[in-house]
């Protein structure tokens, strides 16, 4: 429930405004908030440089652009004296790791079942940054996910949680399921303590990645991450790896779901992440999906970005892993798509099939 703002008679000390800071913005819907110094990832440069130099990033181009900015968040906005990061719960009320179990449905990342994070994150930061502004002045700028900044690195610095083996955040008080903004803002306000790992010896995130896309612990590489070739890879995904995708159709929580401290996740009090499946959908639904009917059905959602396109290769190559002989007749329409990795796709998948049902 979203609650009226603090009224402030007279500017506080600024130790005084960050706790009141805290409390609004739980009050408006955030599980935890923390504070650092635009300068507070000096290791980030190193850390960045080594994960493009191993070209990790795939057919990510833009991680490779504005490293300056990615790397040094004083850079992007000089005039920033602190980063206030917060943390939004969207955790799951189903086991994820259930769904790739159903072979004739599509498994879809919890994050993406509902209405984007982008747009509702957004407009709670800048919400929170208005009430700042209203309270204490300066000027701020929000992020959420679509600018240069390394939102995990300087959360971790703010001391919401820490970067786990599989490299996403994770705090002792919320898991992992959690989504991060940032607020930069002219401000100068006193910085929380770092948070440090907590992981010990538990490798369970990267025992469970099902194409082992963790070279070693806070290593990822990309371009055999199901999250990354099932939304940002274009074009046909190797054939060695194509088995290894399951159902998976957009996106992947197996390293997530994987992770014991989960056991502390809250639930989400945004109803707007709520899937709109009621059910995992069915493969040969989504499979007959033109541009239309894709946009019609994922619209206000993270996976419109993908495009139909794209989206039906992956549930082509779910069809094919599906062992169903009787889905080849949903296959038969992609064959001639226009779009080449969707023919391609559908050529693989309807092989696999065939293999399976002893047919030539």
């Amino acid at each position: 429930m979203t609650v009226g703002p603090t009224a402030l008679p007279e500017l506080p000390d600024l130790p005084g405004l960050a706790d009141l800071i805290r409390r609004e913005a739980q009050a408006q819907g955030f599980a935890a908030m923390g504070i650092c110094r635009p300068d507070a990832i000096p290791d980030a440069p190193a850390r960045l440089a080594a994960f493009l130099g191993a070209d990790y990033h795939g057919q990510m181009g833009w991680m490779a652009e504005r490293t300056g900015w990615r790397a040094d968040p004083a850079a992007l906005w000089p005039e920033a004296r602190s980063i206030l990061m917060l943390a939004e719960p969207y955790t799951p009320t189903h086991d994820p790791r259930a769904v790739p179990g159903q072979p004739d449905r599509g498994a879809i990342s919890v994050y993406a079942g509902g209405k984007d994070y982008h747009d509702i994150l957004k407009r709670r930061l800048k919400r929170l940054g208005r009430w700042l502004i209203d309270q204490a002045g300066g000027q701020i700028k929000v992020f959420t996910d679509t600018a240069p900044v390394m939102e995990k690195p300087l959360a971790q610095a703010a001391g919401i949680g820490w970067q786990g083996k599989h490299t996403n955040l994770l705090s002792r008080d919320l898991g992992n399921w959690f989504f991060l903004g940032a607020i930069f803002t002219t401000l100068d306000l006193p910085p929380d303590a770092a948070e440090a790992s907590h992981c010990g010896s538990c490798t369970a995130c990267l025992t469970a990645c099902p194409t082992a896309a963790f070279p070693a612990p806070y290593r990822l590489d990309a371009r055999r991450c199901i999250s990354y070739l099932t939304i940002e890879h274009k074009g046909p995904v190797d054939e060695d790896l194509r088995p290894l995708l399951g159902n998976r159709i957009y996106g992947c929580d197996d390293c997530l779901a994987a992770c014991p401290w989960n056991k502390f996740a809250v639930a989400a009090s945004e109803t707007g992440y709520a899937s709109r499946f009621a059910d995992p959908p069915r493969l040969a639904e989504l499979a007959a999906l033109d541009d239309t009917a894709f946009r019609a059905l994922f619209a206000g959602s993270p996976i419109k970005r993908t495009g139909r396109d794209r989206f039906v290769r992956n549930v082509a190559y779910a069809i094919g892993n599906s062992g169903d002989p009787s889905l080849l007749a949903v296959l038969e329409p992609l064959l001639a798509d226009p779009d080449p990795a969707v023919a391609d796709a559908a050529r693989w998948a309807a092989k696999r099939l065939q293999a399976a049902a002893g047919r030539p």
